[in-house]
């Protein structure tokens, strides 16, 4: 399926109609951009099917439809990278579900991850989120939405400061091993894939549903910072100093 006129035109975006050709791998950064999607892309997006962890199909739509206010939906790598989880695990601790409640407009969190949904309870326990998870295996729905594919990993994030490169690729290999005898160990969503993260605005009374603001990853470790998620979600006056509710505590020394 080709990306039509509306869809943003990322460098390296896999075409939902190539998921068995493997793409290039990239060296540095990948050029891509934050443009909103636009409405009719909103549209030709709601109905693209999505996995709970059980296994039941949803319409994309059914994160943010029936939903008034905002729902930042947060699309991660394969369910074993080990880089998604540290961010999830960190973005859980800044923004947690009572921090959510204080929000002027109601405000609620998504996840959705691009491996065999029958992982997300393993990736739940992974990361530590808080937030529900949702998976996508066609990947159809990264595709319409501009998110490339690279295997490059960008500069180190704050976000890793409590983790290391090596801690991380250790936590994704031990992950796959544990599911070899489920049979689930090569099914946890194309390594190359990486996400973005995309705040839906739903005013209700039958005003068009939009997309505010939205980032496209750049590499393996581009997620959007806990701290600048804070002040996108307008969260960040709510928290005042380190171990406050929201607030993440002060980084561990990694030897």
């Amino acid at each position: 399926m080709a990306a039509s006129a509306d869809t943003p035109q990322a460098a390296g975006a896999v075409p939902a109609d190539s998921d068995k050709v493997s793409p290039a791998d990239f060296e540095g950064t990948v050029r891509t951009d934050d443009k909103l999607p636009s409405k009719q892309l909103i549209k030709r997006t709601a109905d693209l099917p999505i996995l709970d962890r059980e296994g039941k199909t949803h319409p994309f739509k059914s994160l943010y439809e029936d939903f008034t206010g905002r729902t930042l939906v947060i699309f991660v790598r394969h369910f074993f990278c080990g880089n998604c989880q540290e961010y999830l695990r960190i973005l859980s601790e800044a923004v947690l579900l009572e921090l959510l409640a204080k929000a002027e407009t109601p405000t609620r969190i998504m996840v959705v991850g691009c491996g065999d949904p029958r992982l997300i309870d393993v990736y739940l326990e992974a990361s530590k989120c808080v937030y529900p998870v949702y998976a996508d295996p066609t990947r159809r729905l990264y595709d319409e939405l501009g998110m490339v594919s690279t295997l490059a990993l960008g500069p180190a994030p704050k976000y890793m400061e409590r983790t290391n490169m090596w801690a991380s690729s250790w936590r994704s290999i031990v992950g796959g091993l544990k599911q070899m005898r489920t049979g689930l160990w090569l099914k946890s969503g194309d390594m190359r894939q990486v996400g973005g993260e995309f705040l839906f605005e739903n005013p209700g009374n039958g005003v068009d549903i939009s997309v505010s603001w939205c980032h496209r990853m750049k590499n393996t470790r581009d997620h959007t910072e806990a701290d600048d998620m804070q002040k996108v979600l307008g969260l960040d006056k709510f928290v005042t100093e380190p171990g406050a509710s929201g607030a993440p505590p002060a980084p561990a020394t990694t030897a």
